[in-house]
């Protein structure tokens, strides 16, 4: 499979919180917003009994003791418990993100880290979701 970069997002800074993902034109729902590679570690690589890695922040759950950073912008992606993207696995060696819903032109587009949209289970960083 060949990728190439989406032409529908942006990265960019946002104050107080770190870089996101931004929608460069009106985006419909249903639409791929972004197809990407991920590079898959034993997830010993990036958690260890005594610290966890810098890269502890971007990577996903992949399967049986493995991690899978996402590769494009896929790991920069920012959570919300109610996002406006979905993202799903395709195949062993990619990553899928999709539109749940219509996205405005320069809208942050948002992803629920627990992988399922509608999970409301707490995360690492929230102490509420």
């Amino acid at each position: 499979m060949a990728f190439q970069q989406s032409e529908l997002v942006y990265v960019k800074k946002i104050p107080g919180k770190g870089r996101g993902v931004f929608a460069s034109k009106q985006i419909s729902k249903g639409t791929v917003i972004e197809r990407v590679p991920v590079v898959i570690l034993p997830v010993q690589e990036i958690y260890t009994d005594k610290i966890s890695t810098t890269l502890a922040d971007y990577v996903f759950n992949w399967g049986d003791g493995e991690v899978a950073i996402a590769l494009g912008y896929g790991s920069l992606y920012n959570h919300s418990y109610q996002p406006n993207a979905g993202y799903s696995a395709k195949g062993r060696q990619s990553q899928v993100y999709s539109a749940l819903r219509d996205i405005e032109a320069d809208e942050e587009i948002t992803v629920n880290y627990n992988g399922s949209p509608k999970d409301r289970s707490k995360l690492w960083f929230d102490a509420v979701p």
